[in-house]
């Protein structure tokens, strides 16, 4: 078998281009948080169009420079800019009953975005596998985080909390939806390359160095 069988190409580290991506969703994290809040009477977790963003961000760009996005969303909220739910800003919503929904948004974009990178290096994005890992990730994860912490806030049970919830989950749905059809579409016209720089591994790189 010829030498260069075995040689790949690994991505390694974050380009530019790859810090460049990362502001800009989390500046359109931070748009979407700011441009929507309906309050509900029963709750003291508004709907808003936060979690779009975070499933859009790994959904796109992958676990790496998602979860990065949305780490520098929630880092650039908790040092006081007034990016949360209401205009909340500063580590005092960490002491609030809607903090468990806030920290489980790093974990939902891990889990998106590295599902989504296995999908995508077997296949080209899929919308209902993508549809599939938004809910298991943008919804799954971010409610069995968030629902037991409302519960422990408010002092009541989390069934009650979980039902409280109930009102939350068809438009945690459609963002779902959204999230998948985004990316599909974005897939197919202009794909987003992967994170890092290429650096050949395999016998093609070693006879590059021996040379």
């Amino acid at each position: 078998m010829p030498a260069f069988a075995s040689t790949s190409v690994q991505y390694k580290g974050l380009t530019a281009r790859d810090l460049a991506l990362i502001a800009v969703f989390a500046a359109l994290i931070a748009a979407l948080s700011v441009t929507v809040a309906i309050p509900i009477p029963f709750s003291p977790v508004p709907i808003t169009l936060q979690t779009l963003g975070v499933m859009l961000a790994p959904s796109l760009l992958g676990w790496k420079r998602g979860t990065l996005a949305v780490a520098a969303f929630l880092a650039l909220g908790l040092a006081g800019l007034p990016l949360f739910a209401g205009g909340r800003g500063g580590v005092a919503v960490l002491a609030g009953p809607s903090a468990g929904f806030i920290v489980s948004w790093i974990f939902a974009a891990l889990v998106i975005g590295y599902l989504t990178d296995r999908m995508v290096r077997r296949r080209n994005y899929n919308f209902w596998a993508g549809l599939g890992i938004n809910v298991l990730g943008g919804i799954v994860v971010i409610y069995a985080i968030g629902v037991p912490w409302l519960a422990a806030a408010l002092g009541d049970g989390v069934l009650a909390a979980a039902y409280s919830m109930a009102v939350y989950l068809p438009g945690d749905l459609v963002k779902a939806v959204l999230a998948a059809a985004i990316a599909a579409t974005v897939a197919r016209a202009y794909p987003v390359p992967p994170a890092g720089r290429p650096v050949i591994v395999g016998p093609a790189a070693e006879r590059t160095e021996d040379a």
